[in-house]
């Protein structure tokens, strides 16, 4: 079992996709109702498939252009990362958009089946319409740990050679590795932002018209956008979303992949237990593994028996499957966690140095991430649920016109952000105070665990929205369309909850993708005193904000287009409103599909061209420093910092308005009491909500969940720009050599020379007075003395990096400043002696051991 445990992944993951194959042909098995019903079913597949086939080719040239500059960035100079990277980005750009691509086509299959099951019963609708979630679920998450697993495998082949050799190879492995996430979060920057402008500009252009000007309900077949509604629920809602998780799983799981080999290092770089040396590096794809296994638990248990139940009834049908999956998770993380980890381990912590911790640490942050899933759903739930207090607030100001109904909304939005950033940041620092950033990184790992079982459950939502809107075209006997209508509204919910799930789990990858990218570069922290870093941060947080009113702006352009043609078309096309003419649904489908295309490029182009301006203007600013690439990659570091906090607070503050928004306007569909009295669709106050939901859609459906892809793309690109930046500041073993042999030929050099002079790797021993004794006994100066015990913290403490190392000059005596660099595998130190402002230097070349070694006997 231990031999093989590398493989387990990669059975689990085709477990999973056996299983949603399965599940697939049941669906497909499901009556798809009578010719009107197939024929409009027929209309939203065709144009969901033509906007993704031109999609699809105008990507294929985003990754054949990435994918040369990827491969022009292996050929730098001091660049670690291999040519591998491009196969693993295309790879990961194909896997990424063949997972949403499966989820459009089974949801629009899935959709008419769910209408003819509503003419029976509310039961096999869920079922039908869950069914088709499960398939969504499955496909993504199994597709993500096959591809990951399955190329990591490879990779650890083809350098390794199947077997561990160093942290250094497994370092260039996941810098390849690297590339595979970045491939995917790329195409799902842009499915979700294309696909969230197509489906909004649809949305907004028919609410607008047909709801509130011409006063006809929602996908009536008279309104000329309905179709192109329709349409994007699946291009948006599902292809989006589904490359959208399908990236934020994969770069989850590599964080804590790099993060476990640091952790490797920091045991010193070799640990013998029952996986080949690899067991903290295995671990996140194994619960990831797992996690497939218990999501396909989960959705079994998903069911309703009574046909009048009503959404709270189907909220905790959902609940319960989801809720198993995320227990049976936890379980099988305490058993992993104790099976594949040493029951002893040292792990550095920033300013404290390398700390002793037990396993049972790490399943504890890994708990924290579950906890933390459950605690941001509960909390979504309550701020956009239909009947809770801040939805009801919206409504009751609705009675006043749609002016508070938008100042009610923005609000709550804004509020909703204070409870889940505090949870966020109670996350991350009980997750570090357990294992360190790898605990970060785990408790990321396991919320993303049941992947599955969460994209199941907020697939479900458009699936059965969509068959609401065939019921209506079709129409159908009311009770088909009041079915629907209650997964419909418990949908909104549970793709709100998904959402906040989704940026939660960005929020903590990005911070271990973080932690990889200083350990990439070497630099000690980002240290925002510096004036060129602080820059960088403001930048940083305000590209959120300039990105959400790039999407937001192309929204509201292309529902001006859209509100215009349904416009033209009810005043030229005679019998519209009489139901004897029929619209000319394709031209509001060619208007979607014209203005996602042309307008998703500039927010793309934003993302991924900031990050790289910034490394190539601190280059040319600093080109003649010798610590250039310390203070650019700080810069880069700086950017990074400010995107992910202010992404977060923007993701949350977008997505929790427009489910509020949302659900207001449902809640007079159903009929709901307004001051006294029961208000309905239709009414003003119905209108005025349709108002602020028009407002809402484009930021719970288009920007706002483009921000977990702005965060973590933005991480993945410093991640992979880091190899270039390396060496930008030596290595906590680096540093400790330096220090030595400073200190070494930093005591007098006359008649009065001690033999060894202060050694800083015997300090690195000892309390702060046996220091101060070893100093005395030397012989050392007043001046040596104190650069010695400046590597002490207030309580006595050791520092191995402390700020005063190796920078104080003695005068009359000698300098010396070590540099260490590494290029593909080879070692090479320059030691430069500095005495009465004369300079020599020595050069040595070999493995790091022998270099290390031969500059050490130098000083002895």
């Amino acid at each position: 079992m231990n031999a093989i445990m590398i493989y387990v992944p990669m059975l689990m993951a085709l477990l999973g996709l056996v299983f949603m194959f399965l599940k697939r042909a049941w669906v497909l098995k499901q009556d798809s109702g009578d010719g009107k019903m197939k024929e409009i079913s027929e209309y939203i597949q065709e144009g969901a498939l033509a906007f993704l086939k031109a999609e699809y080719r105008l990507m294929t040239l985003f990754v054949i252009v990435a994918s040369i500059v990827l491969a022009g960035i292996t050929f730098l100079p001091n660049a670690t990362t291999h040519l591998l990277i491009v196969v693993a980005f295309v790879f990961g750009a194909f896997f990424s958009a063949l997972a949403g691509n499966m989820g459009m086509k089974i949801a629009t299959k899935t959709n008419v089946r769910t209408t003819q099951a509503a003419r029976t019963s509310l039961p096999q609708a869920l079922k039908v319409s869950f069914g088709g979630g499960t398939v969504m679920g499955l496909g993504v998450a199994g597709l993500a740990v096959l591809g990951l697993t399955g190329f990591f495998i490879i990779l650890f082949n083809v350098y390794m050679k199947g077997v561990w050799t160093s942290t250094e190879d497994m370092t260039v492995v996941l810098e390849t590795l690297a590339g595979f996430s970045l491939g995917a979060e790329s195409i799902a920057l842009f499915a979700r932002v294309g696909g969230g402008i197509y489906t909004k500009a649809a949305d907004v252009g028919a609410d607008i018209v047909g709801k509130v000007e011409a006063g006809i309900p929602e996908d009536d077949p008279r309104n000329p956008a309905t179709i192109a509604d329709n349409v994007g629920d699946n291009v948006g809602d599902v292809a989006g979303m589904g490359a959208d998780l399908f990236g934020s799983y994969v770069a989850t799981v590599l964080a804590a992949m790099v993060l476990g080999n640091y952790v490797i290092k920091d045991m010193g770089g070799n640990i013998q237990d029952a996986f080949g040396g690899i067991g903290p590096i295995l671990l996140p794809m194994a619960i990831a593994g797992f996690g497939i296994l218990f999501s396909v638990v989960g959705t079994m248990l998903v069911k309703i028996n009574s046909n009048d139940a009503k959404e709270a009834d189907v909220q905790k049908a959902l609940n319960i499957g989801n809720w198993a999956s995320i227990l049976l998770t936890g379980l099988a993380c305490y058993f992993l966690v104790d099976y594949m980890l040493p029951s002893k381990m040292n792990m550095s912590f920033f300013g404290e140095g390398l700390k002793e911790i037990a396993s049972i640490r790490v399943f504890y942050a890994s708990m924290v991430g579950l906890v933390v899933g459950a605690i941001i759903s509960s909390v979504t739930e309550y701020y956009t649920g239909l009947g809770t207090k801040p939805v009801l607030a919206i409504v009751a100001k609705s009675s006043t016109g749609a002016g508070t109904n938008i100042i009610a909304g923005l609000s709550t939005g804004m509020m909703s952000t204070f409870p889940k950033v505090i949870v966020l940041a109670a996350a991350i620092w009980i997750s570090y105070s357990f294992a360190g950033f790898y605990g970060v990184a785990l408790a990321a790992s396991a919320m993303m665990a049941t992947t599955a079982m969460q994209l199941a459950i907020d697939a479900f939502g458009p699936i059965s929205d969509n068959a609401g809107g065939i019921a209506e075209m079709s129409e159908l006997p009311k009770e088909v369309r009041t079915r629907t209508d209650i997964l419909d509204s418990v949908g909104n919910t549970t793709a709100a909850t998904g959402k906040g799930f989704a940026i939660a789990s960005a929020a903590m990858t990005s911070l271990g993708l973080f932690a990889a990218y200083v350990t990439f570069t070497g630099i000690d922290g980002i240290n925002i005193f510096k004036a060129p870093v602080l820059a960088m941060l403001f930048i940083g947080a305000m590209i959120p904000v300039v990105f959400s009113a790039l999407v937001m702006n192309s929204v509201g352009k292309a529902a001006m287009d859209m509100v215009n043609e349904v416009r033209r078309q009810f005043k030229d096309i005679p019998g519209i409103m009489e139901g004897t003419g029929k619209p000319e649904y394709a031209k509001c489908v060619d208007i979607s599909t014209k203005a996602a295309l042309n307008e998703m490029l500039l927010p793309g182009i934003l993302t991924i061209g900031f990050p790289i301006g910034i490394v190539l203007l601190g280059k040319l600013v600093y080109m003649n420093d010798a610590n250039a690439n310390s203070m650019v990659a700080e810069m880069l570091g700086g950017y990074m910092a400010g995107v992910t906090v202010s992404g977060v607070v923007w993701a949350i503050f977008q997505n929790n308005a427009g489910g509020a928004w949302d659900n207001a306007k449902k809640s007079f569909e159903a009929g709901v009491l307004v001051d006294g009295a029961m208000s309905f669709k239709g009414s003003d106050a119905h209108k005025a909500a349709v108002t602020g939901d028009t407002v809402g859609d484009p930021f719970k459906d288009t920007s706002g969940p483009s921000m977990n892809i702005l965060i973590k793309l933005t991480c993945l690109i410093g991640l992979v720009i880091a190899p270039i930046l390396g060496n930008g500041s030596a290595s906590s073993d680096d540093k400790m050599m330096k220090c030595k042999m400073e200190m070494k030929m930093s005591c007098p050099m006359g008649k009065e020379a001690m033999p060894m002079g202060c050694d800083m790797s015997k300090c690195a021993t000892m309390t702060k007075d046996e220091c101060a004794k070893m100093c005395d006994e030397k012989g050392c100066s007043p001046e040596q003395k104190e650069m010695c015990l400046s590597h002490y913290d207030a309580n006595g403490k050791f520092i191995p990096d402390g700020k005063a190392c190796c920078v104080k000059k003695i005068a009359n005596q000698k300098e010396v400043k070590i540099e260490i660099t590494n290029t593909n595998g080879k070692t090479l130190g320059l030691v430069t002696f500095t005495s009465n402002g004369e300079s020599t230097s020595k050069a040595f070349r070999g493995t790091e051991a022998e270099v290390k070694a031969q500059i050490d006997s130098l000083v002895e």
